[in-house]
């Protein structure tokens, strides 16, 4: 295992980075790639301990969260923090959020930093599951098919035919932020299904979405990172595939391995061009061994957590493609190293009980799998502060779990879907 030691070329690295919100390990992973390029990265975030913010490569932070205050004095703050840094930094969301507020706000913050533009609202229509789901069937890219219930009615309605497993989501992630597995389970049954659409639509403006299950293992799901410019041009992208998922089964990558595909490349970028998408997205696919497509799963108009997973062999990945591309330089071409492995060492360790608890994975494939691992998400021998931290509030939340059992255990409880 080691880090990325080719470093991507960068004749200026005068304009600082600015990181809205630092979600997890996606926090840290751009803080240390900008870093070591010589760039000045900053932070606004909420909390004051978050492990991200001890990371050598932090020059300094504001203590701030976006969804609390009114925004119009959101706005106002991280103009006056722009003003401060000078350069007119470039402005980075890592996580939903984030990203949609400088969508709602990118007239207003335009005056101090440096960011994509993209058509009004496409964002959020690619940020929410009905969104998306209208984007694909308008320009004929292959999703689920998908129903989005406004009533206890017409989930019944819905399960009384349904083909199970049917997966359950929110239509907009930042709703289910708090719940087991954010939101998101297998139901087998009907009466699984109505049981979810009761738990989790307790607050009328929590929409969600039943979706068709396309059978498959974590390795049926395919990740695409790339970086597009003013023109929707992709100038930085590849594709990948989820080894393990946190929570397991449904969720984010715990475990990833580069794996190109050059099928799930040509419709995302076909996808982009027809919507004048511009800027760093991370998107998912499933493919459906019943008719051969691969389907979109989820878009995220912002940085994904796993975007270290896909490092070309000059170093390059979609946060430099974005600071190269907005400082006037050039973004060299690269493909990534087939075989390139990447872990999430917290979510991986929670993930691996569960699939060994489930039978899906023996001891030794287990061990196995941690061959040619190539870069962790939170350990890095030149930043070692953050990952300490990291297994501080780790062993903390676990603590925590234990003594609310109840409400944690959702996607412990989980059942595995059928394959």
């Amino acid at each position: 295992m080691q880090n990325a030691k080719v470093q991507t070329a960068a004749a200026d690295t005068s304009a600082p980075v600015v990181l809205l919100n630092l979600f997890t390990h996606c926090g840290v992973t751009a803080m240390r790639t900008l870093g070591r390029m010589g760039v000045r990265v900053y932070g606004i975030h909420g909390d004051p301990q978050a492990p991200t913010l001890k990371s050598r490569y932090c020059s300094g932070a504001s203590i701030w969260g976006i969804e609390g205050p009114p925004a119009h004095e959101s706005v106002g703050h991280l103009l006056e923090f722009a003003t401060r840094l000078g350069e007119q930094p470039i402005l980075i969301p890592t996580e939903d959020a984030s990203c949609l507020f400088l969508e709602d706000h990118a007239e207003e913050l335009g005056v101090g930093y440096r960011f994509p533009t993209r058509p009004a609202g496409l964002a959020r229509a690619l940020s929410s599951k009905q969104g998306m789901y209208e984007l694909c069937r308008q320009h004929g890219v292959p999703t689920p098919l998908s129903f989005f219930p406004r009533s206890y009615d017409e989930a019944r309605d819905f399960a009384d035919q349904a083909m199970f497993p049917i997966m359950v989501k929110g239509v907009d992630n930042r709703d289910f932020a708090d719940e087991p597995g954010a939101g998101k389970l297998i139901a087998h049954t009907s009466r699984e299904l109505l049981d979810a659409y009761q738990a989790l639509n307790r607050r009328t403006s929590r929409a969600l979405v039943f979706q068709e299950y396309i059978p498959g293992d974590a390795t049926a799901v395919w990740m695409f990172n790339g970086y597009f410019d003013t023109s929707s041009e992709c100038l930085f992208g590849a594709t990948g595939q989820k080894l393990r998922q946190y929570p397991p089964y449904i969720g984010q990558t715990s475990l990833g391995i580069c794996s190109p595909n050059a099928r799930v490349q040509e419709i995302v970028r076909g996808f982009m061009k027809a919507i004048g998408y511009t800027g760093i997205l991370d998107i998912g696919f499933r493919y459906d061994a019943r008719d051969g497509e691969y389907k979109l799963l989820d878009a995220n108009p912002r940085l994904g957590s796993a975007f270290r997973l896909f490092v070309g062999i000059n170093g390059m990945d979609v946060v430099r493609a974005q600071y190269l591309d907005m400082t006037g330089q050039e973004v060299a071409a690269s493909t990534t190293h087939p075989g390139r492995k990447w872990i999430v060492e917290n979510y991986d360790l929670a993930a691996s009980a569960k699939y060994l608890r489930d039978g899906r994975l023996r001891p030794l494939a287990w061990a196995r799998s941690f061959r040619d691992i190539e870069e962790c998400a939170w350990f890095a021998r030149d930043d070692l502060v953050p990952y300490a931290a990291m297994w501080a509030r780790s062993a903390g939340y676990g603590i925590s779990r234990l003594r609310s059992r109840g409400r944690h255990d959702g996607w412990w409880q989980q059942k595995p879907p059928s394959v």
